[in-house]
This record gives C-alpha cells, structure tokens and sequence, in this order.
C-alpha cells in the first residue's frame, strides 16, 4: 500500500474510534442513542396494531373490574348484614384501587390513541367515596 493509503485508513479508524467512543461514554452520546431508540419506540408503538390492541384488551379487562366491584359495592354498601357491608367495603377498595391503575395506566399510553380513545374506554375512572 503507498503512504496515503496507510494514512488515510489510520485517520479513518481515528474517526471510527473516536464516535464509538462519544457514542459509547460520554453522557452526550448516550443521550442522543437514547433520543433514537426512545423515537423508534415511539413510532413502533403508535403503528403496532399489537401494541394498540394489548393497551386496549387491558382498558377493558381493567373497565371490567371496576364495574363488576361498583355494582357489589352499591348492591350491599346499605345492608343490615355486617358481613354483607364488608363485602361492600372490600368492593370498594377494590374499585378504588383499580380506577387509580387504570387512569395511571391510561396516562402512560395515551400516546397510542393521539387523542383518538375508542368510545368504550373512558378517559378516566371516578373514585367511590
């Protein structure tokens, strides 16, 4: 090989070398590999019918619940039964703790709807006081 062929090539492992370094060690470099894969991700996911039907299957499953523990909580919350206003106590709570899931859960992947939400699925579940 001549000389500026030797020389070109150890300039281009230099380069090389040195962005695998930013990319790899410094917080700079991570940040922009982060920002890509963060965006790819993204794009995956609003695109996916996979990952919109996951979020979708768990707002309902979630919806579900809530109803089902709503409606034990108003059917026994006036009983003379105490055991039968435990049942209404524990459906409350059960309620309660699957609304603050669920709006967790909605805030998290809102992005999957762009602000389109099927009909279905509320955009939040009421707490039972």
């Amino acid at each position: 090989m001549n000389k500026r062929v030797k020389i070109s090539s150890i300039i281009a492992g230099v380069i090389v070398a040195g962005i695998i370094l930013f990319l790899g060690m410094t917080p700079s470099g991570r940040t922009l590999i982060n920002n890509w894969v963060f965006s790819i991700q993204k794009a995956d996911d609003n695109s996916n019918y996979r990952t919109i039907k996951r979020v979708e299957d768990s707002c309902r499953a979630m919806i579900v619940s809530y109803t089902s523990d709503k409606l034990t909580f108003e059917q026994y919350k006036d009983a003379e039964s105490a055991e039968k206003q435990s049942w209404a106590e524990q459906a409350k709570m059960r309620a309660n703790k699957t609304a603050a899931s669920y709006n967790e859960y909605i805030r998290k992947n809102s992005f999957v709807w762009k602000d389109n939400i099927p009909p279905d699925i509320a955009n939040n579940l009421e707490y039972i006081e």
